[in-house]
């Protein structure tokens, strides 16, 4: 019994397939950047030159059938620069022509106006394919950028315009400009050249203050960076822009930098003040730092009136804070005299400002001041405050 059930043949799998799931395949599959190329190029063989519509549709379509997400850099490549590119920015060299959709078969010279229905197509598609717009401005940009120095004159012109309107439209991170810092591009006016192009396309369709956003959030905050290292000078900066029509970039810039020394002085005056420092002493220290960034006299007045309210208790009483305020600004202006000039003026403007009340004023000229050339400012300011003490007259008729 034992031999005949020991003769009895086993059950066999032989002639089944054991189906592998689709992922799996899809991930040991090679990747072949140029099978996928040739794959996209068949959807533009019926194509007509300049169907933006129909190169929308096409490029839909592959997106169903062909693997995007996998190959979106080598897409990016095809539809920016018009080919697979190599590591150091030359193109493949295996025979195949330039793809019929590329933003390089612009004619030359360059318009921005040409360029738009380029990025109009990359902008239905990424929306169609969501997924495409982190690896576009992650990736393709930067590294296409980087190469900025391999492309003739015409193919940078093209490219700095289609990121400039990419990013104007928020497909694209300033993020990707960063790329341009680095030496070999810095160094020969390249840099600077391409963020010229850049910007100029992107304020073609957006304000400056939009612009500004949109580098803050990129992360780009030194636009000087992009200069030379012999050439970073604000002076430089503010005349290269204005040279090449773009006034707005070069008053952002100014204005920029005005704000960052403007807080750096107030920043310093305040811990001055609250150390307990002398007059000599904060003075001395305000003029040294006008020195290495001067600052306009309008501007001056108000890092120091900033800087004196931040150094106040608070816990006093509203008019004698104001008072104290005053009597302070006095000692400082008279220590300066271009300041001491003008000290009507700013006593105006605080007052317009609603910085001081037409009561601190008066009371100031009255019995506040201090002994530091007080018959100069009681005689300059006199105008000034007979005009806020007839006004104040002028409202009680009224009120009775």
């Amino acid at each position: 019994m034992s031999q005949q059930s020991s003769a009895t043949p086993k059950p066999s799998l032989q002639g089944v397939r054991i189906k592998a799931r689709k992922g799996a395949v899809k991930a040991q599959a090679k990747h072949e950047p140029a099978v996928f190329r040739d794959q996209l190029f068949k959807y533009f063989e019926t194509v007509q030159e300049d169907d933006f519509d129909a190169y929308t549709t096409k490029l839909i379509q592959a997106g169903s059938a062909l693997e995007f997400l996998k190959y979106a850099v080598d897409l990016f490549e095809i539809i920016l620069v018009g080919g697979l590119l190599q590591p150091g920015g030359s193109y493949v060299d295996d025979g195949a022509p330039l793809s019929p959709f590329t933003i390089f078969n612009v004619k030359d010279p360059a318009q921005i106006q040409d360029i738009k229905p380029y990025v109009e197509v990359l902008n239905k598609l990424i929306r169609r394919y969501k997924y495409l717009q982190k690896p576009l401005e992650e990736t393709s940009l930067s590294a296409l950028l980087q190469y900025t120095n391999r492309w003739t004159p015409a193919q940078k012109d093209k490219l700095c315009y289609a990121v400039g309107l990419l990013m104007s439209q928020g497909l694209a991170n300033a993020s990707c400009l960063l790329s341009l810092t680095k030496d070999h591009l810095v160094k020969n006016d390249v840099s600077i050249n391409a963020i010229t192009l850049i910007f100029r396309a992107y304020l073609s369709e957006q304000s400056m203050e939009h612009l500004s956003g949109t580098l803050k959030r990129g992360g780009v905050k030194d636009l000087l960076l992009y200069f030379p290292a012999n050439k970073r000078d604000p002076k430089t900066l503010d005349e290269f822009f204005r040279k090449e029509g773009l006034p707005q970039v070069a008053e952002w810039w100014n204005k920029k930098q005005t704000a960052l020394i403007k807080e750096s002085v107030t920043k310093d005056l305040t811990e001055m003040i609250e150390r307990g420092d002398s007059n000599e002493i904060v003075i001395s220290a305000i003029k040294t730092i006008l020195e290495e960034t001067p600052l306009p006299e309008s501007e001056l007045i108000q890092c120091i009136w900033q800087g004196l309210m931040a150094s106040v208790d608070w816990s006093t009483r509203p008019d004698q804070i104001e008072g104290l305020a005053l009597r302070e600004v006095t000692v400082y202006c008279y220590e300066d005299t271009r300041i001491i000039k003008v000290f009507p003026q700013i006593l105006k403007v605080l007052y317009n400002q609603d910085c001081v009340s037409d009561q601190a004023i008066v009371y100031w000229h009255q019995k506040g001041s201090k002994p530091q050339g007080r018959q100069h400012f009681l005689k300059a300011t006199e105008a000034l405050v007979k005009f806020l003490q007839e006004q104040e007259d002028s409202d009680e008729e009224e009120e009775e």
